[in-house]
């Protein structure tokens, strides 16, 4: 045995058999809650999910049916006992009817606030990282990680499934979502989601829609024209929707053209229920809540987590008719559904330890699919016979950054590197992170003949001497970014900045290491000879990330986002901050009630206008003709590849075939990409992504591939018809490996 298999295995057993302590406990009195197993008319599990529901229904009293449509708090505010599980929120079950409660925890890259209940979770690679796979099947695998340690810790609904584009790539929760493109992020978000959903627990994908920074989320008012929607963000997750058959979807604190997210009849019953024909239900973030009879009519069917509106003052409105029995059996049909469609009901919940051992492994396979490598002049990488290595800054000896807020899963045992002391409320939830992977030790394991040393990087003089006595020099830099505020820069930290520039000087053979949510400015890029994009990759990071440097593992992965020079580059160089008044008054909150009460009345709005838009992210700089550092689709190998061969079949789908060729020493796999330009008649940016694939080629080996482009991945939206359209005309086929560099292209007509 290894040491690192030593080290994974005790890990390994320290988790589980604290788990176990608590296992038969949390069962008993899970227990207590879950209703008798009964045979019930709706149990027959050979009906349609539909008319289980229309069964249950029939037979439900008003309180029962209100007492679906609103969460009962967040447990770990409560006081006394609760049917909680300990998450973010949950419903009541109904035990005369055999309905479950649902259990609900926030888990965008696995399963969080496990530690206040003793429990493990695998930590992911934030999903940002994992979309740089552009792999739908290991979207799905990763999903189905998340889906089976909800069931193992007592949950019934993941929180997960983020899919806003990156239309302000300086939002705090850039790190939780798939991207930019709407083609890419939708397969991969409907993908996770279908995974989560395979363990018989409910997905949601969120946050729906156009939230798309942080800053004044509850207040922002996203003035964008519909095309521009529908073209855009709407189309992911409309994309995503069709893979996954979501069970629910969450929307948003923002207003969207005037009316809040929640009880917005255009976002909700048009087009989410109407065009997409989503059969879930739709809940609302928590405290996005404003209003009874304009949320109901508009569409929303759960208020989370209390009871503001949709309980008692619910109760009212349909007592009253100003909401119809028939609107209020949709929201609770649609509850009841969902939870008939994904199994719920038939496989209920039962606890048990996770199995970590097959954890880890996912978590670093996702991760050594997720790190980009971005430059490697002279072929710095890999280390191949590098006798002294020196590490500096990035707390590179104890372990690699995660994200933070409602998607920080709880590092096992805590941070490695201790959060700084809390300023306010929020600062005592919402705090830095560090996973226990460490660079340094993965290093040391892999290359035992060589000299792999540590500086904190904190004193630059000793980071320059270090430097200078290495053949090559690691520095570690890395961005924090969480939930509730947006960075104010892609510019790292001034003193990082500095610490590369000085370790550059004294040794040219300098690779930085990124931990990012999001993409960072270089202006140091021409003096490096190396730059790797770690992102924020796990609980396995660094092993993934050692296996990359060493070059154990050919790096495969290509950037999901534009890395832009500047923020002057952007479609709005200044972020766009709220006004005082339009911000919440934390000196008014002194215990969590407060704040949701804060937040259910609301605040005034303050104006962002998407005016760049179809323009999101490569759609931008393309049409703006603005250079970029580094292109949507772009990421290096340690082989090589050579595309030719193109012929396109114009038909429904159009078939797009092409060769690639590897001819490099090493195999590889290359994600070969396809873009479509439209004819001018369409009004569009100059190309936009309509497929790709993933080719394994070994040394010298060529292969011809097919990729096939549906008729609506080539159509518009037209406004005036409100209807999808082919415009007529002369399209170009591009192919190649990244946005910026597609070395084939074929005209074609429809």
């Amino acid at each position: 045995m290894t040491m690192k298999q030593g080290s994974s295995r005790r890990i390994a057993l320290i988790v589980a058999l604290m788990t176990a302590l608590l296992t038969d406990a949390r069962a008993n009195a899970q227990l207590a809650g879950r209703p008798e197993p009964k045979h019930f008319p709706w149990s027959d599990a050979s009906l349609s999910a539909d008319a289980r529901a229309d069964m249950v229904i029939q037979e439900m009293t008003l309180d029962e049916k209100i007492l679906l449509l609103h969460g009962q708090g967040i447990s770990f505010f409560a006081d006394g006992p609760t049917e909680s599980n300990g998450g973010a929120g949950y419903t009541k079950s109904i035990p005369r009817l055999g309905i479950p409660s649902v259990q609900m925890a926030d888990s965008a890259s696995g399963v969080t606030l496990g530690s206040l209940r003793g429990r493990y979770s695998t930590a992911l690679p934030n999903n940002l990282g994992a979309a740089s796979s552009w792999d739908p099947q290991m979207a799905f695998e990763y999903g189905a990680l998340i889906g089976r340690e909800l069931r193992d810790e007592g949950y019934s609904m993941s929180l997960g499934g983020g899919v806003n584009l990156a239309r302000e790539p300086r939002n705090g929760r850039t790190f939780e979502y798939q991207g930019e493109d709407p083609l890419l992020a939708g397969t991969l978000a409907g993908n996770v989601v279908r995974g989560v959903q395979s363990q018989s627990v409910i997905g949601d994908l969120k946050h729906y829609a156009m939230n798309d920074q942080e800053s004044g989320r509850s207040a922002l008012n996203a003035n964008v024209y519909k095309r521009a929607m529908r073209e855009t963000d709407l189309l992911a997750f409309q994309i995503a929707l069709g893979i996954s058959d979501a069970g629910a979807v969450m929307c948003s604190y923002n207003r969207v053209n005037d009316d809040y997210a929640c009880e917005n009849q255009y976002l909700l019953r048009d087009v989410l229920k109407g065009d997409f024909k989503f059969k879930g239900f739709v809940l609302s973030d928590w405290g996005g809540t404003h209003s009874t009879a304009k949320a109901s009519h508009a569409g929303l069917d759960q208020e989370e987590p209390g009871i503001f509106f949709y309980g008692n003052d619910l109760k009212k409105a349909v007592g009253s008719g100003e909401v119809s029995q028939d609107e209020l059996n949709d929201h609770v049909h649609r509850i009841l559904r969902t939870i008939f469609a994904v199994g719920l009901f038939d496989h209920p919940v039962q606890t048990q330890v996770p199995d970590v051992d097959r954890g880890f492994a996912l978590a670093q396979s996702i991760a050594e699919k997720s790190i980009v490598l971005l430059k490697n002049e002279g072929a710095v990488l890999p280390l191949n016979g590098v006798r002294a290595i020196a590490l500096i800054g990035g707390h590179a000896d104890v372990g690699v950054l995660s994200g933070g807020g409602s998607a920080q899963t709880d590092p096992p045992g805590g941070s490695v590197v201790p959060p700084p002391s809390p300023t306010d409320v929020l600062s005592a939830v919402i705090r830095p992170a560090w996973m226990p992977s460490s660079p340094l030790r993965a290093l040391k394991e892999k290359l035992p003949n060589a000299k792999v040393t540590y500086t904190s990087g904190d004193d630059l003089a000793a980071a320059a001497a270090a430097a200078k006595q290495a053949d090559v020099a690691i520095v570690f830099a890395y961005q924090w970014e969480a939930e509730g505020s947006d960075l104010p820069t892609l510019n790292l930290a001034p003193e990082q900045n500095k610490l590369i520039e000085t370790v550059t000087a004294a040794n040219p053979k300098t690779i930085v290491v990124l931990e990012t949510g999001s993409p960072a400015t270089m202006p140091w890029i021409d003096k490096v000879s190396g730059v790797v994009e770690a992102w924020y990759p796990g609980i396995r990071g660094s092993e993934a990330l050692a296996n990359i440097l060493v070059g154990a593992v050919n790096p495969t992965a290509k950037l999901a986002i534009t890395f832009p020079r500047s923020d002057a580059d952007l479609p709005h160089p200044k972020l766009i901050l709220p006004p005082p008044e339009s911000e919440f008054n934390y000196a008014e909150v002194k215990e969590f009630s407060d704040f949701m009460k804060l937040a259910a009345k609301g605040l005034p709005p303050f104006q962002v206008n998407y005016d760049e838009g179809l323009k999101v992210g490569y759609k931008w700089y393309d049409a703006e003709k603005k250079p970029v550092l580094f292109p949507f689709g772009f990421g290096l190998s340690y082989t090589t590849y050579a595309y030719s061969g193109i012929s396109v079949t114009p038909c429904d789908p159009t078939t797009v075939l092409f060769t690639v060729k590897n001819t490099g020493k090493l195999a590889g796999t290359e994600i070969a990409q396809v873009y479509a330009s439209l004819p001018d008649a369409a009004e569009e940016p100059p190309k936009r992504l309509v497929g790709w694939t993933r080719v394994e080629l070994a040394p010298g080996e060529s292969k011809q591939v097919a990729v096939s482009v549906s008729r609506d991945r080539l159509s518009v939206y037209d406004e005036a018809s409100d209807s999808w359209k082919l415009v007529p005309g002369n399209y170009v086929i591009r192919v190649g490996n990244s946005s910026q560099d597609l070395a084939l292209q074929q005209p074609v007509s429809f």
